[in-house]
């Protein structure tokens, strides 16, 4: 849950599509958008690529049978419950607008349905691989039991190794979700009744091992470092054991990080659907979620620098065995939880006349227990750093004797407690109005209480901090041994809000073919359970979130065209976030709560595109400025020196200006098409305060489908077929460099994410 500016350190974000528009999609009562690739993603392959509309994400982007796939996903991650496989019946894409009203959340969102099965059996079983290992078995079947009732069951297998070795553990992602269900069809096929079960048992260890070392050359290019290969070296120690303190009891405690990214969960879903001789239409999804264990693990670095033996590191314990060479000061987080969820989504919808109206309601419950642990080490640079041996001493020794040690600095950045509560429970309303043949207007709003309470600890953080009540030790400036006392304990914290959500839209047909198109969107929220892991918004920075958006454009379809384009506008207030801030040149960190606004101003033109018979094109091209507002924030360190960062107006990092999708299609025949998809992002700033950056890039797939015959079709795809080298997201340690200072960085050793690496996948899917 600890967060860098947007996300996690390790996160990898693949930011794509935006602000996508269809007029006719959007006209529609059910709001759903095309699919359009969504589960093509560079960045990881177990995920849907998040979409992106110049905002950093809102959290849960996928819903599964109108519910959130998981509730939250700052601490049980979507990955280690969902993935697209053979069980889902059909999946799709919200809008922004849509989801604003049915979930109180302005984003794209993929929605998935569960296939119930039908009377005869059939089945489907899909099996990938690719050069590296990664084999991936995905089995669904079903059928009838009588005359009204359904089964459906399967499983889904990932054995993944990954594009490079971690020692400690043979696959990078190890995921089993097991899934079964009976359906009852009812009087004759109006309605039915479902239940379904699901197990998940995810380790994905490959999370946290995206980091790469490079040379930041200046010009927005990196060149290797040590012969350290980006996407195809591992930048995570060989032995995957760290020595850490445990923030709940203030012991020691060994932590190894294949068991320490295990996520296990049960979930029970109950779901209704039924239309009744008048055309009223109910429907009610339920689900009880219980995650035991969620677990996992962020990775962060400072900076590189070049020691000697004069400095005092050594491979040993013993210190006779001196270093020399490059180094990196690098932060761990050891993250655990465990989740409680119930939900429920029940809506009425009827045509009156011209009016399609929904009535829905929302009861979402989220119990949360959790706690962080981070600590610091130093590392060799290149492939399975070692772990340096340093003196150092510990706060908790009333001695403070030096020892010599790989593992210091015990919660000092960001460990994080919570334990409580959050509930949401809203009412909305929409209507799609069918004016005439020419004009559709579409409306809705959403009232919304929220309740949360939660233990939070909003004291700051340092070396030895702890739950409990101890003494830490250090040295005045005479020299005195001086013991300091604690008392560290949880206090309640209890919100009891409402929010809203509205929105408009209208589309007029001014001719045959062409028209045009505008919307005005609003959601509200107050600060989550989340927010108060770290030291939490206080009483005075606890204040309303609220996201704006305005749209407007044009569109035209013909028999070889559909185009549409729009400008947009989208802000949000009040963005709560835990920024670690770096002293540049060093490996000293200290913890910030920032609250920032950011507005993005958009343009974007979409088009499907068939000129010729058997072929088609889809391309987008966007361009952005999301700029931050009121960012600002200073820190001190240790030796005194107050340092700030000033980010105000400044271009949001990670986020490019300029996007570009170019996705054609040939049907060679009826049976066999070959595709590619290319997705160009600009310049992005790797730094908070436009420094630093990284150049634009093209994202690459393709490949060709075989249906052999009706039960089987073969496939074969690459990623990154240009072999694209290169970094991503942003650099670590750089937060404090000012853009009058990026030249001295020309050349400098640094850190941060990399290019999913060149790949190539075979797949099979067999139906039965």
């Amino acid at each position: 849950m600890k967060s860098i500016t947007f996300q996690a350190l390790t996160s990898c974000v693949l930011f794509a599509m935006t602000m996508q528009a269809h007029a006719q999609s959007e006209a529609t009562n059910s709001k759903q958008g095309e699919e359009r690739n969504v589960m093509l993603n560079a960045a990881d392959a177990n995920k849907p690529r998040e979409i992106q509309i110049g905002l950093p994400s809102e959290d849960v982007n996928v819903y599964e049978n109108g519910l959130p796939a998981v509730y939250s996903s700052s601490v049980h991650k979507l990955s280690a419950h969902w993935r697209n496989d053979a069980s889902l019946g059909q999946t799709g894409l919200l809008s922004p607008s849509e989801s604003a009203i049915t979930t109180g959340n302005i984003a794209y969102a993929v929605t998935a349905f569960t296939d119930l099965g039908q009377n005869a059996f059939h089945g489907k079983l899909n099996y990938h691989v690719n050069h590296f290992g990664m084999q991936n078995f995905d089995l669904n079947f079903s059928g009838g039991i009588g005359k009204n009732w359904l089964y459906n069951a399967g499983t889904y297998q990932n054995f993944d190794p990954g594009s490079f070795k971690l020692q400690f553990t043979d696959y990078a992602d190890r995921t089993q979700i097991y899934h079964a269900g009976l359906t009852r069809i009812l009087n004759g096929g109006k309605g039915y009744v479902s239940v379904q079960y699901k197990h998940a048992n995810s380790k994905n260890p490959g999370n946290f091992a995206n980091a790469a070392p490079f040379v930041y050359v200046g010009d927005g290019s990196i060149k290797k470092v040590n012969g350290f290969d980006p996407g195809l070296d591992s930048y995570v120690p060989a032995s995957g054991a760290f020595t850490y303190r445990d923030i709940m009891t203030g012991e020691k405690k060994t932590w190894n990080l294949n068991k320490g990214s295990e996520n296990r969960s049960h979930e029970v879903a109950f779901l209704a659907n039924y239309r009744w001789d008048n055309g009223l239409l109910w429907k009610f999804d339920a689900k009880y979620m219980y995650v035991p264990v969620a677990n996992y693990v962020d990775f962060g670095g400072s900076t590189i620098s070049n020691v000697t033996a004069a400095d005092g590191y050594t491979l040993d314990e013993n210190g006779q065995d001196a270093y020399e060479g490059l180094i990196e000061g690098r932060r761990t987080w050891l993250h655990f939880g465990k989740v409680t969820s119930g939900m429920f989504t029940t809506e009425l919808n009827k045509l009156f006349g011209k009016h399609n109206v929904r009535l829905g309601l929302n009861e979402w419950y989220y119990h949360l227990n959790y706690h962080s642990s981070s600590l610091q080490w130093t590392g060799t640079v290149g492939a399975y750093p070692q772990v340096l041996y340093s003196m150092a001493t510990d706060p908790s020794d009333p001695t403070l004797t030096p020892t010599r040690t790989q593992f210091f600095g015990f919660n000092e950045l960001s460990p994080e407690y919570t334990k409580g509560s959050e509930n949401k429970l809203a009412l909305y309303l929409t209507d799609n109005w069918k004016v005439n043949d020419k004009l559709n207007i579409y409306y809705g709003g959403r009232l919304e209480y929220y309740r949360m309470s939660a233990d939070q600890i909003a004291q700051s953080r340092f070396s030895g901090f702890h739950i409990g009540d101890f003494n830490t030790y250090s040295r005045d400036e005479n020299g005195n041994i001086v013991a300091t006392a604690h008392s560290i304990h949880p206090a309640n914290v209890t919100k009891n809000k409402l929010n809203y959500a509205a929105t408009a839209q209208i589309t007029y047909d001014v001719a045959k073919g062409f028209g045009i198109m505008a919307d005005g969107t609003v959601a509200t929220r107050y600060p989550r359970i989340s927010d108060y892991a770290g030291t939490g918004p206080t009483a005075e920075q606890y204040k309303r979130v609220t996201i704006p958006l305005v749209r407007g454009g044009i569109y035209y379809k013909n028999k070889w065209i559909d185009l549409s384009s729009m400008v947009t506008y989208i802000a949000k207030s009040n963005n709560i976030d835990q920024q670690n801030l770096t002293k540049p040149g060093t490996s000293e960190g200290k913890t910030v709560l920032l609250i920032y606004n950011i507005q993005t101003l958009g343009w974007t033109t979409t088009a499907e595109i068939k000129p010729f018979k058997n072929f088609s094109l889809h391309a987008l091209f966007t361009y952005q400025k999301p700029v931050y507002k009121n960012y600002n924030a200073s820190v001190t360190f240790g030796d005194g020196q107050q340092m700030s960062v000033n980010a105000n107006n400044m271009i949001v990092k990670e986020i490019p200006q300029i996007l570009v999708e170019l996705d054609p299609k040939y049907n060679i025949t009826d049976n066999l098409n070959v595709w590619l998809s290319f997705r160009y992002f600009g310049k992005t700033y790797a730094n908070l305060q436009e420094a630093l950056y990284f150049n634009g890039h093209w994202e690459t797939f393709g490949g060709i489908n075989w249906n052999v015959n009706k039960r089987l079709s073969l496939g074969a795809s690459v990623i990154n077929f240009l072999n694209q080298k290169g970094a991503k997201g942003t650099i670590s340690g750089s937060e404090l460099i000012k853009k009058a200072d990026a030249g001295q960085y020309a050349g400098k050793y640094m850190s941060g994410s990399y290019l999913r690496p060149f790949t190539v996948e075979f797949s099979a899917s067999f139906k039965f």
